[in-house]
C-alpha cells in the first residue's frame, strides 16, 4: 500500500518519530545552548552599552569640570596679570618718587654750595673793600693808619649795615 508520495503509514510514523526525536535532541542539545549563548551575548552587549553610556556621561562630566578649571585658571591668570601690572605701576611710581628725592637732594646740595660760594665771595669783596677803603683813607689823610683797627671797624660797620638790610628786606 503505497500512499501519498510513496510513503506508507508505518514508514511515515517511523520518520515522524525520528523527526520528533531529532527535534527533541536538537532542542535539548542545540537550541537551548545556542539560545543561552545568544542571551549571554545579548547581556554582554547590553552591559557594554551601559558601560559605554556611563563612560560617555563620565566623559561629559569630566569635560565640564575641566572647562570650569580652565576658566578658573584663565581668571586667575588675568588676576595675576592685573596684579603684576599694578605692581609694575607701583614700582614705576616709587622709582619716580626716588628720582624726585634724589633730584631735590642734588638741588639742595647745589643751593648750599652756591650759598657758601656767595658768602665766600661776599667776604672776599668785604676784605677788598676794607683794604681799598684803608688805602683811600691813607691817601686822604696822608698818613699810615693802623690797618687792623680800621679793618675791624669797617667790618663791624658792614655787618651792621648788612643786618639792617636783612631786617628791612
Amino acid at each position: 500500500m503505497e500512499g501519498f508520495l510513496g510513503l506508507t503509514l508505518p514508514s511515515f510514523i517511523g520518520q515522524l518519530i525520528n523527526f520528533l526525536i531529532l527535534l527533541g535532541l536538537l532542542t535539548f542539545f542545540g537550541y537551548k545552548p545556542i539560545r543561552k549563548m545568544l542571551d549571554e551575548r545579548a547581556n554582554r552587549i547590553k552591559k557594554s552599552m551601559e558601560q559605554a553610556e556611563a563612560t560617555k556621561k563620565e566623559y561629559e562630566r569630566t569635560r565640564v569640570e575641566v572647562e570650569k578649571q580652565i576658566s578658573k585658571a584663565r581668571e586667575e591668570g588675568q588676576s595675576i596679570i592685573g596684579q603684576s601690572e599694578q605692581a609694575g605701576e607701583r614700582i614705576k611710581e616709587e622709582a619716580r618718587q626716588e628720582a624726585r628725592k634724589e633730584a631735590q637732594a642734588i638741588v639742595d646740595r647745589t643751593r648750599e654750595e652756591l650759598e657758601r660760594e656767595r658768602d665766600k665771595a661776599i667776604n672776599e669783596l668785604r676784605k677788598e673793600f676794607v683794604d681799598t677803603a684803608i688805602l683811600a683813607a691813607e691817601k686822604v689823610i696822608s698818613e699810615t693808619l693802623d690797618k687792623e683797627k680800621h679793618r675791624s671797624l669797617i667790618e663791624k660797620t658792614l655787618e651792621e649795615s648788612a643786618a639792617l638790610m636783612i631786617n628791612e628786606g
